[in-house]
């Protein structure tokens, strides 16, 4: 059975999934650093954690792991993003900023904090200038789904944003009604069926309604490092499974591995 390597960082969804790994018969550890004990190596390892922890693990243990190329969302049919949306660095950006613009980090790090920014002078001015970003279109969201996706397949899914914020209950349900959970289910069918959209073979995908223009793309994220929100952790372990492997998958989909200087 595998096991399931957890980050130091205690989270609630690591120790979700950590209790689901041991319902499911897995072995599980948390590693207390960044340093890969000798007796996992060789052994069937899934990680997940912060996308930086597990990239270091993955190296240290060999293993090969999974996500959409950072450029994945630009070259989607326009039917699937409804809104415009470039890659530029943060000097760029800011050189040609002339209106309120959506900018985030293009390498899915939290670098800076991804939102609406209303000017050039509100950019963040502490990084390199040719620091990666994605300048989008902005665009209102109503309502939000990820989906854990495997194999080409919607295996869960759950709402996480309802007009920008958490569609978390009182009572601590992930909550949309029942029109909309249909209709982004059969959104996320339709994108997976495009032929002219590929994905990895274990990925989350976020998709959401945008007002006036539809069903849309959100992003893309490594499964190994995406929050769960109401996806119940039996149905991710999965494709977790599926987005690390010991052996290389295939190679289009497969992160470069960190140089280790040590």
């Amino acid at each position: 059975m595998p096991t399931l390597v957890l980050s130091p960082r205690y989270t609630d969804d690591s120790k979700t999934l950590r209790a689901a790994a041991g319902r499911a018969g897995w072995k599980t550890e948390r590693l207390g650093g960044w340093r890969a004990p000798a007796h996992l190596r060789g052994e069937d390892v899934v990680l997940y954690g912060e996308p930086t922890f597990v990239e270091v693990i993955a190296a240290r243990l060999g293993l090969a792991l999974i996500d959409a190329p950072q450029d994945w969302l630009l070259h989607l049919p326009e039917r699937h993003r409804r809104r415009a949306v470039n890659e530029s660095t943060l000097a760029e950006t800011r050189r040609l900023f002339s209106a309120p613009a959506f900018v985030k980090p293009a390498d899915g790090r939290k670098a800076f904090e991804g939102k609406v920014y209303d000017s050039a002078a509100d950019l963040p001015g502490a990084l390199p200038a040719d620091t990666e970003v994605f300048v989008a279109e902005p665009v209102t969201w109503e309502i939000e789904f990820r989906c854990f996706v495997l194999e080409g397949e919607v295996v869960t899914m759950s709402p996480y944003l309802r007009d920008g914020e958490l569609a978390l209950t009182g009572d601590g349900r992930w909550d949309a009604s029942d029109e909309d959970v249909r209709a982004a289910r059969d959104y996320a069918a339709e994108l997976l069926a495009d032929p002219l959209v590929r994905v990895p073979p274990a990925v989350v995908i976020d998709v959401g309604r945008v007002r006036d223009r539809g069903w849309a793309v959100v992003e893309a994220n490594a499964a190994w490092g995406a929050g769960l929100y109401g996806c119940p952790p039996e149905t991710v372990l999965p494709v977790l499974a599926r987005s690390c492997s010991p052996r290389p998958p295939d190679a289009e989909w497969t992160v470069t591995p960190v140089q280790l200087t040590e």
